[in-house]
C-alpha cells in the first residue's frame, strides 16, 4: 500500500519527501476536500520532488462541466503532475460522472499516455448531493480512468469509516480490482485506521491532517516526523 501525502506548498512536499512520501500530491484544502492549488505550485513541487517518486495534482472539488474539468486536467499535466484526480462533486449520477471523466481521460492521454487519470468520489456523497460513491469504481472503468478513489467532502473531524463499513469499502475496492483498476482511500484517516485499509487491498492511502503537527489538516503542517511514523507503519504490515 502506498503512502499519498498531501501538500500546499513547497515546505510541506520537502517535509513529505523527507518523511517517505511515496506520492506527494499537491492540493489546497481552502477550496475543499479536493482543492485545485495553482499551476506554478505545481510546477515548483514538481521540480523539488526526485524523478522517482509520482506528483499528483487534484483539480478541485469540480462542476458538471466536461469541458472546463478537462482544461483544468490539461494544465495540471502541464504543470508536472503524473496522477491527475478529479473529486466529483458537482456530478448528480453516474452518467454525468463519465462524461466528466472521459473528457478528463481524453486531455491527459492524449498528451501524455502513461499518466494517471483518478476518479474520486466522497464516502458521505449524500451530505453535498454527489454521486454514490459505491458507484465510482464503474464510472472509473467507463471512463477509461486509471484508479478509483474515495474522500470525504465535510472535513468535520468525521472519517471515511464514518460513512461507510469496511464491508462496503471491500466491495468498493474488489470491485475496482476486478476492472483492473488500482484504488485509493482517504477521508481523515487516522493512523490507527491504516491497518483495515491495508488489510482490505487498498492500494494507495491519501493523509493529511494525520502527517501534519497536531493533526489538523487546516491549522497544521506537515511534518516528515509524522510522515515517517505514517511510514513506518504501513511498512510493518
Amino acid at each position: 500500500m502506498l503512502l499519498l501525502i498531501s501538500p500546499i506548498n513547497k515546505e510541506e512536499s520537502v517535509e513529505a519527501i523527507a518523511g517517505g512520501s511515496d506520492i506527494v500530491d499537491v492540493k489546497n484544502p481552502k477550496e475543499g476536500s479536493l482543492g485545485a492549488n495553482f499551476p506554478w505550485v505545481i510546477r515548483e513541487i514538481r521540480e523539488l520532488t526526485p524523478k522517482d517518486t509520482l506528483v499528483s495534482a487534484t483539480l478541485g472539488d469540480v462542476p458538471y462541466k466536461p469541458g472546463t474539468v478537462s482544461l483544468a486536467a490539461a494544465g495540471a499535466l502541464s504543470s508536472g503532475a503524473d496522477y491527475i484526480k478529479v473529486g466529483l462533486f458537482g456530478t448528480k449520477n453516474s452518467q454525468e460522472a463519465i462524461e466528466v471523466m472521459e473528457n478528463v481521460v481524453k486531455a491527459v492521454k492524449g498528451q501524455k499516455e502513461d499518466a494517471i487519470v483518478v476518479a474520486s468520489g466522497y464516502a458521505d456523497a449524500h451530505r453535498v448531493g454527489a454521486v454514490d460513491p459505491l458507484e465510482i469504481p464503474k464510472i472509473a472503468k467507463e471512463s477509461g480512468s486509471d484508479l478509483a478513489m474515495l474522500d470525504t467532502a465535510v472535513k468535520d473531524g468525521k472519517t471515511l469509516f464514518d460513512h461507510l463499513d469496511l464491508n462496503q469499502l471491500k466491495t468498493f475496492v474488489d470491485e475496482a480490482h476486478s476492472y483492473g483498476l488500482k484504488t485509493a482511500l482517504a477521508g481523515s484517516i487516522k493512523k490507527e485506521q491504516l491497518k483495515d485499509l491495508h488489510d482490505l487491498g487498498c492500494d494507495v492511502v491519501g493523509v493529511r491532517g494525520a502527517a501534519c503537527v497536531g493533526g489538523d489538516r487546516n491549522t497544521g503542517k506537515i511534518d516528515r516526523t509524522a510522515v515517517k511514523e505514517l511510514k513506518s507503519l504501513i511498512e510493518s504490515f
